[in-house]
């Protein structure tokens, strides 16, 4: 009840603004100790995937906090990891104001933030500075301004600087604010990027004497036949997970509401059953200790467990916390717990 109030009255101010008070009202609340509240009595059942043992199965999605300045904050709340970005090699503004807004008639989110970031540099600090144990996925992606021929450059920029400090490295090839980058979820742009991505992650794991796992984020808006030429290339690479699924650019679910004709990507309960849809169809297509990530409108507990039905081995959270408030990842884990 208290959160619905909350909510309320932020859905009064504008949503980027709404989104910044949000975070530091969180970072208030684990500074003062008083996230425990939040977080109490919960059942933690931890799961193994990708050489990782996660002390629960639900997890931050990125985008939340794109640069790790609240990662202590997250983590208070109980997720069992936190994925952080996407980061870019070079800060950047992203796209010009406004960028962001709810559909709040169906729990839906249009944004076109376009990577704003504070560039990698200020991520890893942030990383480094961080009091915590929850594991940490660092989301990566391009600068816009990055011809996509070069993609390959920046992405092998953030990887080798975030190699040391992540628990996970994650490939955003889906967002669809950045021009021209889904073109590099298919055919020979992709066998490249992956190529040169894998080499990089066996030589830094040399370097480092740690392994650490590479994931590949999707988008919700793809064919059949492209599922199974992605599921291909990751098979044939050896891509660690596969996160299903960005946001989409269909307005179906939501058309004829307010705010449904902005530019950018609907996330939210109106992507949850395409969303669901591709993680079933990459688990037929993927070798079967390839796992998956889901995310991707998730409101609900019957709805994480929909997805894990699906074939997804742990879940993430973003638009649903905004929408239902922490007490949806209690609800979750609970719920998964209960299932084990």
């Amino acid at each position: 009840m208290f959160y619905r109030i909350m909510r309320d009255l932020m859905f009064r101010l504008d949503a980027e603004k709404a989104h910044h008070l949000g975070l530091v009202g969180l970072d208030w609340l684990e500074m003062t100790g008083a996230s425990w509240l939040m977080t109490r009595k919960m059942k933690m059942t931890p799961v193994r995937v990708m050489g990782l043992t996660f002390p629960n199965a639900v997890g931050l999605a990125a985008g939340l906090d794109k640069n790790g300045d609240h990662i202590e904050a997250m983590s208070a709340l109980g997720f069992g990891f936190v994925e952080i970005g996407t980061v870019t090699p070079r800060p950047q503004p992203g796209n010009p104001k406004p960028r962001l807004f709810r559909i709040p008639e169906a729990q839906g989110i249009i944004n076109r933030m376009g990577f704003n970031n504070l560039g990698v540099d200020h991520l890893i600090q942030q990383v480094q500075a961080a009091d915590t144990k929850t594991l940490i996925g660092i989301n990566i992606g391009k600068n816009f301004d990055t011809p996509v021929e070069k993609a390959v450059d920046d992405y092998l920029i953030g990887l080798n600087k975030v190699y040391p400090h992540a628990d996970y490295v994650t490939i955003n090839i889906s967002s669809p604010n950045t021009p021209g980058l889904r073109t590099l979820q298919f055919g020979e742009s992709l066998d490249s990027l992956l190529s040169a991505l894998k080499k990089a992650q066996a030589d830094l794991a040399g370097q480092h004497n740690k392994y650490v796992p590479m994931a590949v984020k999707v988008a919700p808006d793809l064919t059949t036949d492209e599922v199974s030429q992605l599921a291909q290339a990751f098979n044939k690479h050896k891509i660690d997970a596969v996160i299903a699924t960005n946001t989409t650019m269909d307005r179906e679910a939501v058309a004829g509401l307010q705010n449904a004709d902005e530019a950018g990507g609907l996330s939210g309960a109106p992507v949850f059953e395409k969303s669901t849809e591709i993680v079933r169809l990459f688990r037929e297509a993927l070798d079967d200790d390839l796992p998956i990530i889901a995310a991707g409108g998730i409101m609900s507990a019957q709805q994480a467990l929909a997805k894990l039905d699906a074939g997804a081995s742990l879940v993430q959270i973003y638009s649903g916390l905004i929408y239902q408030g922490p007490t949806l990842i209690r609800e979750v884990i609970q719920s998964i717990s209960k299932r084990n």
